[in-house]
């Protein structure tokens, strides 16, 4: 058997592929395949406390300290209790290792809860009771309605007919709408315990990789193999649905599922403020390097000239023998007693305020959809203060930007664009139900003439809707009769299956080889021959049915600069009046799609057939032979026409966008629609304007003609505008996929960056998610800008994962985008708030508390560096520690608490309505030190701390000098005026004679 491509297999894995056979444990073995036994925690009870203080010794503070304290028990340098050290450090220790061991409980207690899930596993001819933990690939499991799937599993038979069944994949990509899988009709028949527990096919098929939407692989049973794919797959985390009982051979377990392959860890992002604040430390660091190295010198010098006079009753302790053995320790001592200037509760200090913000945000109530019933939610508590310093928004366009809830609009029909131009000002639709009492009610239509069209036969009418409500995916669910249910995988195609049903062509169920439609009152059943699908390379689906009386046909739909290429050549003057309807439809701000059919001969679809049997049989390279297997009979097709689908920007957009970039914040809408559409509601949203002096166009398929368009615009830029900081913002820029992959090459994407940059505004249109994510990546790079990326669907994953912070929108598409962003809520509307509310005060907050902070470590720590010019350099503490201490927790933290109290009444919603010119947006914390307002403070904070010292010092000495210090200045006066001095010191009461004093006298 040959090994499966690399087409197939999305990770890297040690197994070239896989082999299962069923009910044979023994031989699955050999293998050594993961068990189904599911954990997410990092730590036992044995392993919690070398581990987690192993993980927390990774950091340099810690160990830092750590090696502090080690310094503290030497005694012949330590003046600090080990005590002063150890508490604090013990403190930090703790407090995280809770923190790590509350999250790790949490891991075990959900991990328990799904390992000890129970599942019925065919044994020896019988079902018995098993926990998940103990399924092992090869089982075969029996599934009951509403039971989670307890691994990746082929399904071998249903309850239901032709052996389907119904689930719900919400845990996988948040989709809640019911998918259908399909067993191979050879096992469709082992439907008891009895026949199972005989079956012995073995299976081979890809290695475990992510890959949601794909498998390949082969069933080798009774010298006959049969391809398999997703189709036949139930993923671990599906529910059952609508199904009453299936069966299942386990292929992927535990951790070498699909839905266990995709939980891989988050990203850690780390903010620009984290990067400043370990630099300021290292600095701080070195700061304090050099006061040590100046005290330790101080001692040198202090022991040789004056400390050796001492030596006769003040001896150094025994290991020190001369002065620089002394200054080397001394400088030990000065390390330990200025470690207050880097601080050890920083960084705990830090994430707190963190918290603190994080927890602002889910409570915000201006951030709450009740039409969703959403909050908005922190995911992340790291990130909040880069919220306050985005230069670049990434967003998607649907479900984003739009509500992606969606609208049949209007239709061109063989040429005809009499359908849908009339005013909606009408207080009511049409009335469908009189002429369709399947009609659904809550669908909005108010051209008549499309109506009339249909009622009176019209055959190019006729297909058009037939064709919508044969070819898509839809589920469709009939509670009782006449009350349709439709689930769709996209709210465009349960929008038009919707318009075809109101337009008479009702579409009531599907079986897998057949569709039933109820065409004008008339039910039809079409037998369904093959459906080709959709993905984002091909952009168009297709369907080839048979008609009652025998005809066999092909429908298409999909995007019009695909499908008009793979047309009959007599379709040319249809094409281009259908052209100038969709460039008009796309104007108006409308999803549009092209609209397509071929009929097929006998002979035609069975050589097709044959073709497309062997193209999925095939074990290598699978998915390329399909692919031009659809290319093959997806060509002379006829146009039909054309759809136009609405939706609607969502509330507040325009209004958010014009703030955003009031703050200077370039936004960059990245959206799979055509230009056209891109473009019209990107003047919807106020993003492009009519007072823009040029928006350049970049729509060449060549690489040269790439590079000539950038050009142009650079040139057109500059001699239109030198002075290019004046007027960002006059331009704009539209390019197309084709032309951003060219752009995207090493040797363009400069040319690119340097004129997407001046643009006020950059929509880049039909681009893949992939291209997405090198878009933003390509900004990182370039211009080391903070960047955020919002959007709504399983699409955005690659760009909100890239982007220095993520936003997901609780949408219609799932919760993909939720799960793998940092920031989640329901609107666009709630970004403005988010940067300009949140990430501001978060920003200033934080930049407060950092000089605040440092600011205290360094006073403390300047009290012990001016005493050591007084002490000798003895390595003497000034304050006592406990004395610090209660100062620091009561003064400090009090004033701390008051002056956040007093920000957040001052930068209230009242203030900032009063007065919004005063709420200026917060720049970027990588220009802090380029700041002449900083570099100020800490000169104006120097000499405040030097030049008392150095002025009482002076005064003291003129105006009431000790003994001491009259003697040190006759140690400096000329000879011939020391005589008289020490003549009179010599009749001075014996008693006031210092040692120095005699020792001038002899």
């Amino acid at each position: 058997m040959c090994c499966l491509s690399h087409s197939c297999v999305v990770c890297v894995s040690p197994e070239e592929e896989r082999r299962v056979r069923a009910n044979d444990r023994e031989y699955n073995e050999k293998f050594q395949y993961a068990s189904n036994c599911i954990v997410t925690s990092k730590y036992n009870v044995i392993t919690f406390l070398p581990v987690n203080l192993f993980e927390q010794f990774q950091e340099v503070a810690n160990t830092y300290f750590l090696f502090l304290l080690i310094l503290q028990l030497i005694p012949q340098i330590s003046s600090l209790s080990w005590f002063t050290t150890i508490v604090p450090l013990v403190l930090v220790l703790s407090i995280t290792a809770v923190k790590d061991a509350t999250d790790d409980y949490f891991r075990h207690k959900s991990d328990n809860q799904v390992n000890n899930r129970q599942s019925q596993v065919v044994i020896h001819g019988s079902l018995q009771k098993e926990k998940w933990m103990n399924v092992r690939v090869g089982d075969i499991i029996k599934l009951e309605n509403n039971q989670f799937v307890a691994a990746d599993l082929l399904l071998l038979s249903s309850s239901e007919p032709h052996s389907l069944c119904y689930i719900e994949t919400a845990e996988l990509d948040g989709e809640t709408n019911m998918k259908v899988r399909q067993s191979l009709s050879v096992t469709a028949e082992l439907g008891d315990p009895n026949s199972l527990a005989s079956f012995d096919g073995e299976v081979v098929c890809e290695p475990p990789n992510n890959k949601l939407d794909r498998f390949c692989g082969l069933l080798c049973w009774r010298d006959c193999k049969y391809p398999l794919s997703n189709h036949n797959m139930l993923l671990r985390g599906c529910v059952l649905r609508n199904t009453e009982t299936c069966y299942g051979l386990v292929i992927f377990a535990g951790p070498d599922t699909k839905l266990m392959q995709n939980s891989g860890r988050t990203k850690f992002k780390r903010t620009s403020i984290d990067r400043l604040m370990n630099t300021l430390v290292l600095w701080i660091f070195g700061f304090m390097v050099c006061m040590g190295v100046i005290l330790a010198v101080g001692n040198a010098v202090w022991e040789r000239e004056v400390g050796s006079l001492f030596q006769s009753y003040l001896a150094w302790d025994l290991p020190v023998d001369n002065f620089l053995f002394s200054a080397f320790l001394s400088f030990w001592s000065y390390v330990i007693i200025l470690n207050t200037v880097v601080p050890i509760s920083l960084y705990v200090s830090v994430e707190v305020i963190r918290l603190g913000h994080s927890y602002f945000i889910n409570w915000d109530r201006k951030m709450f959809c009740p039409q969703c019933n959403t909050a908005a939610e922190a995911r992340t508590t790291t990130l909040n203060e880069e919220l306050g310093q985005v230069e670049y928004i990434f967003s998607d366009k649907t479900g984003t930007l739009t509500q992606n809830i969606m609208s049949f609009s209007k239709c061109s029909i063989n040429g005809h664009d009499g359908w849908g131009h009339v005013s909606k000002s009408i207080e009511d639709g049409l009335d469908f139900s009189s002429f369709n009492p399947l009609a659904d009610p809550d669908f909005c239509y108010y051209d008549n003439g499309l109506l009339k069209s249909v009622k009176l036969g019209d055959l190019h009418s006729h297909e058009f809707f037939r064709l919508l409500s044969l070819c898509h995916t839809v589920m469709s669910e009939e509670k009782k009769e006449g009350e349709l249910m439709y689930k769709a995988q996209s709210p465009d195609e349960g929008a038009l299956v919707t318009a075809a049903r109101n337009f008479g062509f009702v579409f009531r169920s599907r079986t897998p080889g057949t569709v039933t439609v109820t065409e004008l009152g008339r039910p039809v059943t079409y037998t369904l021959l093959a459906i080709l699908d959709f993905n984002n390379i091909r952009k168009r689906m297709s369907v080839i049915v048979r008609n009652p009386e025998g005809r066999i046909r092909l429908y298409c739909k999909g995007a019009d600069t695909l499908l008009f290429e793979r047309l009959h050549s007599s379709n040319n003057h249809l094409m281009n009046i259908t052209t100038d309807h969709l460039n008009e439809y796309a104007g108006d701000g409308l999803r549009t799609l092209a609209l397509a059919y071929r009929d097929l001969s006998e002979e035609q679809w069975e050589e097709w057939s044959e073709r497309h049997r062997q193209a999925d049989r095939a074990t290598d390279c699978r998915e390329d032979r399909l692919a031009d297997i659809y290319e093959h009979i997806e060509q002379d097709m006829m146009l039909l026409g054309a759809t136009a689908i609405e939706d609607k920007l969502q509330e507040g957009v325009p209004e958010t966008i014009a703030i955003l970039s009031l703050a200077n914040i370039k936004i960059w809408v990245l959206t799979g629609d055509k230009q056209e559409t891109a473009v019209n509601i990107g003047y919807s949203c106020k993003m492009l304007t009519g007072d823009m002096t040029e928006v350049f166009i970049i729509s060449g398929n060549t690489v040269l003609s790439v590079r000539e368009e950038l050009r142009y615009s650079n040139y057109l830029y500059s001699s239109l505008y030198p002075s290019i900081s004046l007027f960002l913002p006059l331009f704009a820029l539209v390019i197309n996929g084709h032309s951003l992959a060219h752009a995207l090459e090493a040797d363009m994407e400069g040319e690119f960056v340097s004129t997407a940059c001046v643009c006020r505004a950059v929509i880049c249109c039909r681009v893949t998610p992939l291209q997405k994510a090198l878009v933003v990546e390509l900004i990182k790079k370039h211009k080391k800008a903070v960047t955020l990326a919002i959007g709504d669907g399983a699409n955005d994953v690659s760009m909100i994962k890239t982007a220095h912070i993520g936003v997901g929108i609780s949408g219609q598409e799932g919760i993909q985008a939720v799960l793998a962003s940092d920031y989640s809520f329901s609107q666009f509307r709630f970004l403005q708030r988010l940067l300009l509310v949140h990430g501001r005060w978060s920003y200033l907050r934080m930049c407060r508390f950092l000089c605040y902070f440092f600011y205290k470590n360094f006073a403390f720590t300047m009290v012990h560096f001016w005493f050591g010019f007084f002490c000798g350099f003895s390595a003497q503490i000034a304050l006592d520690t406990g004395y610090w201490t209660a100062i620091n927790h009561f003064f400090v933290w009090g004033s701390v608490g008051s002056f956040f109290t007093i920000m957040l009444a001052m930068h209230s919603q009242t203030l900032f309505s009063i007065f919004p010119n005063q709420f200026h947006f917060v720049g970027s914390a990588q220009s802090t030190l380029v700041q002449p307002l900083v570099w100020l403070t800490i000169v104006l904070a120097t000499v405040i701390c030097i030049v008392p010292v150095l002025a009482f010092r002076f005064l003291k000495l003129d105006l009431k000098p000790q003994l001491s210090d009259t003697v040190r200045t006759i140690c400096f006066w000329p000879h011939s005026q020391l005589s008289d001095t020490v003549r009179t010191i010599c009749f001075w009461p014996h008693s006031q004679l210092s040692d120095t004093v005699r020792t001038i006298c002899f």
